[in-house]
């Protein structure tokens, strides 16, 4: 064999081996984990900006989506592989935001993502009572306790009504369409049919111009809410998130470096969430 015939063997040889690693790469980035930086500090004292966060896909089950049409921000259907369990209360997660550009108008923005503490599941009842978050039935602490008692003036958002409760939709709720309920759930509605929802002078409420009466839901939807309580923008503000949108939950801290003096925080590397 001649040595130029040995060189383009070896050549081929590396890119074989370059191919078969960027494939194994790729799988591993779909289907078991993806990795984030945190830029701000709205999970504080959990997680810090300069934070680099590893999400497992696994629990949840990865999101399978045609990815070209997300790249131009068109709207896709999405489906998830099985996963391991549901997300739980108290659980850090990072998902797509879901309202980029308006809050009236909910739609996923592949490239821009939050991460923030699962306090509403779907189903459950959640209200905040003196500051704190509150689900019927559970008596566990929800988020950190100690920013809550901190902002006794903690409320809702104006786009989610101000009831003494709310009731988090999950997959096959039926809801009867009323003033308040039109108001909780309208971006929802019109994420899931794609259509218009408006309320008139009668107080009936109309879907693309037809009278409806009661909705069934087509999707499951999370409370998420960040730790820094005083510090997050949050579904307080912007509503509720829809299951489609979770990439995974957070896991591990696997990189960290201070986002003023890019100097690496050695005390944090490694560090699991909580």
């Amino acid at each position: 064999m001649s040595k130029r015939d040995n060189i383009l063997r070896i050549g081929i040889n590396i890119l074989f081996y370059a191919c078969v690693a960027v494939i194994i790469w790729l799988f591993l980035h779909v289907f078991f984990y993806a990795s984030f930086r945190v830029p701000t500090g709205s999970m504080e004292p959990e997680i810090w900006p300069g934070d680099y966060v590893l999400v497992n896909k696994l629990i949840l089950g990865a999101r399978l989506f045609n990815l070209m049409p997300t790249l131009r921000l068109e709207q896709v259907d999405i489906h998830r592989a099985p996963g391991i369990r549901k997300i739980r209360r108290n659980d850090v997660v990072v998902f797509n935001t879901p309202y980029p550009h308006s809050e009236e108008r909910m739609e996923m923005h592949i490239l821009k993502y939050l991460i923030k503490r699962c306090v509403g599941l779907p189903g459950d009842s959640l209200r905040i009572e003196n500051g704190y978050y509150r689900v019927e039935g559970v008596d566990e602490p929800l988020g950190n306790p100690e920013q809550q008692r901190l902002r006794p003036e903690n409320r809702w958002p104006g786009n989610l009504y101000e009831p003494v409760r709310s009731c988090i939709p999950a997959k096959g709720d039926t809801v009867p369409m009323n003033r308040e309920h039109y108001i909780l759930y309208k971006s929802l509605i019109e994420w899931e049919t794609k259509g218009e929802l408006t309320l008139r002078e009668d107080t009936n409420v109309y879907l693309n111009n037809r009278l409806i009466r009661n909705y069934i839901f087509d999707c499951d939807y999370y409370f998420m809410a960040g730790d820094n309580v005083q510090n997050s923008i949050d579904s307080r503000y912007w509503g509720l998130v829809p299951g489609d949108y979770i990439v995974g939950k957070a896991w591990l801290i696997w990189k960290s470096e201070d986002s003023y003096t890019n100097k690496f925080r050695w005390n944090r590397w490694m560090k699991q969430i909580k």
